[in-house]
């Protein structure tokens, strides 16, 4: 649990650093999203922020390894959170009443969660959930080429479903990965979605966030990537809670999500401005993998 709320940490954290230096990057001149994104890969805080995201997948990984999925899910959306929180210290957001409150809700909910969480589940996965995750990774791909041509909240909306599924067949892939050595790697249909799904995701929320509004891209996000891992961490993979404490869980968990989608318009740590009025300053990148 300490792994999978230092991903949280590192992802939110990260996310308000990039859009420091995104923010400095686009006062610093004009140009299209691949000019942005040039010069903030020169601002020492964008750099700092991709680090933590390799940090924070590391303990995502870790986390997943030994925690039941929905707890991990759980924890990372939560990511939410710490982005509302470094926001208001560190771009001198105002968080209403209301979002602090969403913030108390979704640590509520992660110490329920932490107390009622069982090990990860004993079932190693059979081999038609490892093809099928693959499948599953290209379906996200398809989906989001047909949100594409939508136009709207719409758009956003599947497109942010869209990644957060592809985020959640990372979350399920790590678990089918039952060996490290480049054999075990290269023959687990479960690397080839872990790398599709991961990719398609990144590419899928990025595009949301730049042509839609933030706060439905991230809400739909949220929601695909903790409910459909979270089922099948406990119907196939034998996820469970500890003894007499499903309720507690199952409590928790809707808690934290809840309140991570209470605080959706972080998704992209906003400036002063209305998020949705300027989608497209931000660089390209601050999707979490």
């Amino acid at each position: 649990m300490v792994c999978a709320l230092g991903a949280a940490v590192c992802f939110g954290t990260a996310t308000v650093l990039q859009a420091m230096a995104a923010r400095e990057a686009a006062d610093a001149g004009g140009g299209g999203d691949t000019a942005l994104l040039l010069r903030a890969l020169r601002q020492w805080r964008y750099l700092a922020g991709l680090g933590l995201d390799g940090l924070g997948f590391l303990l995502q990984i870790a986390a997943l390894r030994s925690l039941p999925i929905y707890a991990v899910a759980a924890a990372l959306a939560a990511s939410l959170a710490v982005t509302a929180v470094v926001a208001a210290r560190l771009l001198r957001v105002r968080l209403s009443g209301v979002e602090w409150g969403a913030v108390a809700v979704v640590c509520a909910g992660l110490a329920m969660l932490g107390l009622a969480s069982g090990p990860e589940g004993h079932r190693s996965g059979s081999a038609a959930l490892k093809y099928a995750m693959p499948a599953v990774a290209l379906g996200v791909l398809l989906v989001g080429a047909a949100g594409g041509r939508l136009r709207g909240r719409n758009r956003a909306l599947l497109l942010g479903l869209a990644a957060g599924c592809g985020f959640g067949v990372v979350e399920v892939a790590v678990r089918l990965i039952d060996g490290l050595t480049p054999t075990a790697l290269f023959t687990n249909p479960a690397t080839y979605a872990l790398l599709i799904g991961g990719g398609a995701a990144f590419l899928l929320l990025t595009s949301a966030l730049q042509r839609g509004s933030v706060t439905t891209a991230t809400a739909g996000m949220v929601i695909g990537e903790t409910i459909g891992p979270a089922a099948v961490g406990v119907v196939w993979l034998g996820d469970r809670t500890r003894e007499g404490m499903a309720w507690p869980a199952v409590v928790g968990f809707a808690v934290a999500v809840a309140g991570a989608l209470a605080l959706a318009r972080f998704g992209e740590a906003p400036a002063e401005q209305s998020l949705t009025e300027q989608p497209q300053r931000k660089a390209a990148g601050t999707a979490k993998p």
